[in-house]
């Protein structure tokens, strides 16, 4: 079998949003996002719009590589995820940046269809 290699300076996709951006790889037959979040943003506020839903629908399995990233689940679970952790989440979620350091997390599941109309 080949070896497949990409590099997230060259995504296969980007998508962009107020105070953030998706890149997307596609290898080996899957899709695997890098999210980029700036302060401010909320994914209520910022995708909701191109998503049409109230909640983020897309569920995620994610590892977290630096800020501070809030989830409320639609039940109204709360938790904040950091650097290190790796978070599987249902869809019926919000999200938000919490304080002034950008969020990126690696997602193996659920970026395809992330901020996505």
């Amino acid at each position: 079998m080949d070896y497949e290699q990409q590099d997230f300076a060259s995504p296969t996709e980007t998508r962009e949003f107020p105070h953030g951006r998706l890149d997307l790889l596609r290898i080996a037959g899957a899709d695997i996002g890098r999210l980029t979040l700036q302060p401010g943003w909320r994914w209520s506020t910022d995708v909701a719009p191109v998503a049409g839903t109230d909640l983020c629908e897309a569920p995620h399995f994610q590892y977290h590589v630096s800020g501070r990233l809030r989830v409320r689940t639609a039940e109204g679970a709360e938790f904040d995820a950091v650097p290190g952790q790796v978070t599987a989440l249902p869809s019926g979620h919000d999200a938000w940046v919490v304080g002034d350091e950008p969020v990126v997390v690696v997602d193996w599941w659920g970026a395809s269809e992330y901020a996505k109309a």
